[in-house]
């Protein structure tokens, strides 16, 4: 065989080879393209959501949430992503690697973002917004200078901040006493609660419950629970984490969290379809899905007023002018974690729970309610950690370090803390972009501020 025709045939075996190879690469885009997996439509649906709701409620740059909470929040997928800001539409697109798994977030006034489904969301009509006041805090906004040294060299003690601080706000005596911020971050930034919404999403269920719409013992909670088991499950054991569901909080690279609230079209659905593990009230497991149900279970309760009860019962009466909770494609409240607030708007509400459910003359929530959220789920404990509270908080006991024994908490992702201390007429609030895997605990942070802090008479 010469030389001419071996060349001949290497040739063509080459360009099989090719064929074959871009048929491959062309079959794998094709497939990628109408198939994408969760994982990779969970990262762009995170990406256009984060960056929306940073950049059109909180105003910030969005190269800089692109860089900062992006890269930080999708430290494997951030580099394969397209994000595309549109300031007129308030639209933000994204798509892996420019092309794959697109997952748009659109943005509407006083109702925040929401990841779209062929172009629509479930907001209704925008809410006039509230004008803010120039009174004191918390009537207001004005704040006097702080007084104590000891507090403030506290709250400026880099190593106390923690990495990724973005504001640490105290109350004392009904007052905001000291505050700091994290660079490009203040008084007016909004910031994400995560899993410290549990705890509003808790306190709007009550205020159903106080106006007669919902109770504690409902079971039957919906209707494809007819029939089963999972129809024992009450409004009581969605607040306390004892509904008995399969749930998988933080385990694994695909936890049910990211699925239901980026990847799921309706997030109640996929909480609700969960099998049941154990009998309703006999487990504790904690589940952000749990909080889900409680939040449609109460818009399903409160009926055609559900879309603005959250303003209209809560927020505006506190004068939380910032706050707007927002929701999946359905409309259902992601009450789970999807609270934007600023930091003295999120210490409003911390304030208003040390009340005891009291504001400015007013009981907004039964101080018995709140009495109650406190009250321990003991299957949450069996001696060997933190206590779960009835309505959403930790409990002080068991949390490994020493604070008031009447301190109840909110907690979120990323190292998000309120404790709440009524003994000492004290809130204390640290809010952060913080990995938890760097051995950073708010523990020194709030014991340090306790110190530095008179007992109350």
């Amino acid at each position: 065989m010469d030389r001419r025709t071996i060349m001949r045939r290497v040739t063509k075996v080459l360009g099989l080879v090719a064929a074959g190879l871009l048929a491959a690469v062309g079959g794998a885009g094709a497939w990628l393209y109408l198939f994408p997996s969760d994982g990779i439509l969970s990262s762009t649906s995170i990406a256009a959501k984060i960056v929306c709701s940073n950049v059109f409620m909180a105003r910030r740059d969005p190269a800089d949430v692109i860089g900062t909470d992006v890269a930080f929040m999708l430290p494997r997928a951030a580099r394969h992503l397209t994000i595309r800001v549109s300031t007129s539409e308030s639209r933000v697109d994204a798509t892996y690697l420019g092309l794959f798994a697109r997952r748009s977030a659109l943005h509407v006034p006083d109702r925040g973002c929401t990841l779209a489904v062929d172009g629509r969301t479930a907001h209704s009509a925008p809410l006039p917004p509230s004008t803010p006041s120039a009174a004191l805090w918390p009537a207001g906004d004005r704040v006097e200078p702080p007084t104590n040294a000891r507090l403030m060299a506290a709250l400026n003690d880099t190593a106390l901040q923690g990495p990724g601080m973005r504001a640490i706000v105290v109350v004392h005596e009904g007052r905001i006493v000291a505050e700091t911020y994290g660079s490009g971050f203040d008084a007016g930034t909004p910031l994400l609660g995560w899993s410290m919404t549990k705890t509003v999403n808790t306190v709007l269920a009550g205020m159903a419950i106080a106006d007669g719409r919902l109770s504690l013992d409902r079971r039957n909670l919906f209707a494809k629970w007819s029939g089963d088991e999972r129809a024992d499950i009450s409004v009581a054991d969605l607040m306390a984490m004892t509904t008995g569901l399969a749930w998988n909080e933080d385990q694994g690279p695909e936890p049910d969290p990211g699925l239901m609230e980026f990847v799921a079209k309706d997030a109640a659905a996929f909480a609700r379809d969960r099998r049941l593990v154990a009998r309703a009230g006999s487990r504790f497991s904690y589940s952000s899905g749990a909080s889900l149900l409680l939040s449609r279970v109460w818009q399903d309760a409160v009926g055609l007023e559900a879309s603005d009860y959250p303003r209209a019962k809560l927020f505006r009466p506190l004068g939380m002018a910032s706050a707007v909770l927002e929701a999946d494609p359905t409309g259902t409240f992601l009450g789970d974690a999807f609270l934007y607030a600023t930091a003295r708007d999120w210490a409003r509400f911390a304030e208003f729970l040390r009340r005891g459910g009291e504001w400015n003359g007013r009981q907004l929530l039964p101080a018995d309610f709140i009495d109650y959220m406190r009250s321990p789920v003991l299957l949450s404990d069996a001696g060997r950690g933190p206590v779960y509270g009835r309505g959403s908080v930790w409990l002080a006991r068991g949390l490994g370090f020493r604070l008031p024994a009447d301190t109840y908490l909110m907690q979120g992702h990323l190292r998000q803390v309120i404790a709440i201390i009524p003994s000492r007429k004290l809130v204390i609030l640290r809010m952060g972009l913080t990995r938890e895997d760097v051995g950073y605990s708010t523990a020194r942070l709030l014991t340090a501020i306790v110190a530095a802090l008179p007992e109350a008479p």
